[in-house]
């Protein structure tokens, strides 16, 4: 049982094995006869778990069934070896993942919510299985391909690639960025975690919880996880990249309604026109606006994001 667990109450935890893979997911309880609330998956991003929307969390379990995984390559779940072509961890094998896992729990349909890589994924999710996803939100990220070719920049090209170089980084052959990253020293690696986690505008840790902290180092500072999260990263420069515009060629766009989350302080504010872009690649309403935040909303502001959440979710 990992450190976090006696601070999810009222919820409980599960692997689940599915396309082939075990993807441990956190979710809410429900007593025998409790009418059934509307189900809202949130996925989390680079470089945390499902923890990261404990404080969110706590707050919406009254009014959604949560179910809150932890990505393939990331928390708990499968941290397989990548695929020559990292196919195994491009965004729509991972919302293979998360359908699966909502699959096993008998949820047709609902809500969805990503941060960071886990906005990629939901992006993903919401196109190639549009019909499960009622609305979906997604927080301080724009379209990965526009992020690649710098569509809709307000600053120079040079500037995404200062702020975001891990992403040219870690999409570089293994086992080069691993080995950079601290693939074989704990230390480094925890060093590399706690630089990514205090940047892109959140000006320190102090807002993360101690609990979430040690899960955060538990789950990352190993070699297993640190290539797991690069392939994460190379299937986005690649074959990602090829899925988006395969889709973008049919003109296949989100087709619920989105709300778009971002941070007054984060590099996707300061460099990107978010709600341009979102409302290019959404046939449906785009809603949005920026939070009091850098990079790493939920748990910064987690009171304004569950509120933001629970107005959209309805």
């Amino acid at each position: 049982m990992n450190s976090s667990s006696h601070w999810f109450n009222g919820f409980e935890s599960r692997s689940f094995e599915v396309n082939g893979a075990s993807i441990h997911a956190r979710f809410s309880k429900v007593a025998l006869g409790e009418p059934l609330r509307p189900a809202l998956l949130l996925l989390h991003g680079f470089p945390q778990s499902h923890v990261m929307w404990h404080r969110v969390a706590q707050r919406l379990n009254q009014y959604y069934f949560l179910v809150m995984p932890d990505l393939r390559g990331y928390g708990d779940s499968s941290k397989t070896p990548g695929l020559p072509n990292h196919s195994n961890y491009s965004k729509r094998n991972m919302a293979h993942d998360m359908v699966a896992v909502m699959d096993a729990l008998g949820l047709d349909s609902f809500y969805l919510c990503g941060h960071d890589r886990g906005g990629r994924v939901a992006h993903r999710l919401a196109l190639d299985y549009a019909p499960r996803v009622d609305r979906l939100c997604v927080i301080d990220i724009a379209p990965t391909l526009d992020m690649y070719e710098g569509r809709s920049m307000t600053q120079p090209y040079m500037e995404f690639a200062r702020a975001y170089y891990h992403w040219f980084h870690m999409l570089q052959p293994a086992p080069l960025p691993e080995i950079m990253m601290g693939a074989n020293h704990p230390e480094t690696a925890r060093a590399y975690l706690h630089a990514k986690l205090g940047g892109w505008g959140s000006a320190g840790l102090h807002y993360i919880e101690p609990q979430a902290l040690t899960e955060y180092e538990r789950c990352f500072c190993n070699a297993e996880a640190l290539h797991t999260a690069c392939e994460d990263y190379r299937a986005s420069a690649g074959i990602d990249l090829e899925h988006d515009r395969e889709s973008r060629a049919r003109h296949l766009k989100v087709a619920c309604d989105m709300l778009v989350l971002w941070g007054e302080r984060g590099v996707v504010n300061r460099l990107f026109d978010p709600m341009a872009l979102w409302q290019d690649q959404c046939s449906g309403e785009v809603a949005g606006h920026a939070m009091a935040a850098g990079h790493f909303i939920p748990e910064e502001q987690p009171e304004a994001t569950a509120r933001a959440l629970q107005q959209f979710f309805i």
